[in-house]
């Protein structure tokens, strides 16, 4: 039986992680990026922490901010998640 809980937890944190890693490669700070997707710089913050459950919305806007589609986003969150 698969634990959910878990398995959103560990793909929260590979989000995260993702997040980081794209941010860094563009040369963003957390507040450029929370500008350009029209979200508070803590959110970000929160976000790139794991520490916040985030909604399709945000993340398309996030994903869009950093130039790469959302299914990418997601795909890139779960190999972090895995690995």
């Amino acid at each position: 039986m698969l634990d959910n809980h878990a398995c959103v937890d560990d793909l929260r944190s590979g989000l995260a992680a993702t997040l980081r890693q794209l941010r860094g490669e563009r040369g963003l700070s957390q507040e450029k990026l929370a500008l350009a997707a029209g979200l508070h710089r803590t959110f970000v913050f929160r976000l790139e922490k794991g520490a916040v459950n985030v909604s399709l919305d945000a993340l398309q806007r996030v994903a869009e901010a950093l130039d790469v589609r959302l299914s990418e986003l997601l795909a890139l969150a779960e190999q972090h998640s895995v690995g």
